[in-house]
Order: structure tokens, then sequence, then C-alpha cells
């Protein structure tokens, strides 16, 4: 792994936030001045085809990424927010459904957070 590889892969698995692709550039900004963003796009592309890292993708919004362990997310359909969340593990149930092995899930569930509902007067 080269020392961007590595920086990027930190700052995604130990950051508590889904960061953009912006948002990690500029933290590894304040401690590698001189490295460009193209570096960072490029090697979180590494990092996600090794496995290693997640892209999550919402439509109409920038890819964020995260670590990987076994989460789920729920997603605000009004802000956007993303939040890391643990329903029960469903590939028994999927691979009985669809009658044969599949590489992985990735369960997003829309809804709209209390802040959003707490904004237009929803309960």
């Amino acid at each position: 792994m080269t020392k961007y590889e590595r920086a990027i892969y930190e700052i995604v698995t130990f950051s508590r936030e889904h960061l953009t692709a912006s948002e990690v550039y500029k933290r590894l900004k304040s401690t590698m001045p001189k490295i460009a963003q193209a570096t960072v796009y490029n090697n979180l592309n590494k990092l996600v085809e090794a496995g290693l890292i997640r892209k999550i993708s919402i439509e109409g919004m920038p890819d964020r990424y995260d670590a990987v362990y076994k989460h789920d997310h729920l997603v605000c359909n009004q802000c956007g927010k993303l939040t890391d969340v643990s329903f029960a593990d469903i590939s028994s149930s999927l691979k009985k459904q669809i009658g044969q092995n599949f590489l992985f899930y990735d369960l997003k569930v829309y809804y709209v957070c209390p802040d959003c509902r707490k904004k237009r007067g929803d309960q």
C-alpha cells in the first residue's frame, strides 16, 4: 500500500462520518500539502476496487466513502444525511429467494430524519 493509499484508508476507516472525496482531500491536504485532488480520487477508486473501503452512491449527491464492516444505512430523503444502522443480516433470506450465492448486498433505507421532520413541523 502506498503512503497515499494508507493515509486515505485511515481517514475513511477511522472517520465517524461518510466523507466525500473533497472532504478526504481537505483532511489529507493538512498533513500532505503537495497532494493533488486527482491522487485522492485515484486512490479512493483503488481502495474501493480492492474491497478495503466502500463507496456509497445516492442519486443527486456526491459519492461518499465508508469503512468496510457489516452495517447498513439510513438515508434522509430530504437532506441526504447518512446514518449507520445495523439491521439483522438478510443474507440467508436473499440466498433462498434468488436460489444462489451472491457477492454482497448494500441496504439503504430512505426516510425523513428527525431534524427534517422537525423543520417541516412533523412529529
